[in-house]
């Protein structure tokens, strides 16, 4: 291969490493780095419960109203309606984890510029229904039925 072509090639190579791909958003790639962040932290010695509870609280101070009441209220009913959970962050959000694996987060409509919130459950939840059942759900606002529903969740989530 000659010179010209070489430069031809590496040219294009910059060129198309330059354009802006199709595939994941900003916010995607932001809580794609965070969750890396949280895997070396995790790998640390001495990160215990106090410790991801306080990057909870941290992360629901970040959020913008009304989000962070909410968030703030659901961690409250959370730790209150199942104390087994350990409060940890998982790509960027409030979790809150059993033996590690998560089971429920809070992702706040802001976080990738949603219309609500939502209030997710992951396949460790033992929330199993039949042959199909909701696995997250869209919050909006917290009332006392909606508050009741989430106790239920969470206690059938970690049974």
């Amino acid at each position: 291969m000659s010179t010209k072509e070489d430069a031809q090639k590496s040219a294009e190579s910059t060129t198309a490493i330059k354009k802006k791909s199709g595939g994941f958003t900003d916010e995607e790639r932001a809580a794609m780095k965070e969750r890396a962040q949280e895997l070396k932290a995790e790998a640390r010695p001495k990160k215990g419960k106090a410790d991801g509870e306080s990057d909870v609280l941290a992360k629901i101070a970040e959020m913008p109203e009304p989000d962070r009441a909410m968030g703030e209220r659901l961690h409250a009913i959370i730790k209150a309606s199942a104390p087994v959970l350990s409060p940890k962050t998982w790509y960027g959000m409030p979790a809150y984890a059993k033996d590690g694996k998560v089971v429920c987060f809070f992702q706040s409509a802001q976080k990738f510029k949603s219309r609500y919130s939502t209030l997710g459950f992951s396949d460790e939840a033992n929330l199993d229904e039949g042959a199909m059942w909701p696995t997250a759900f869209a919050l909006k606002e917290l009332t006392a039925a909606e508050e009741a529903k989430i106790v239920a969740l969470v206690k059938k989530a970690v049974s």
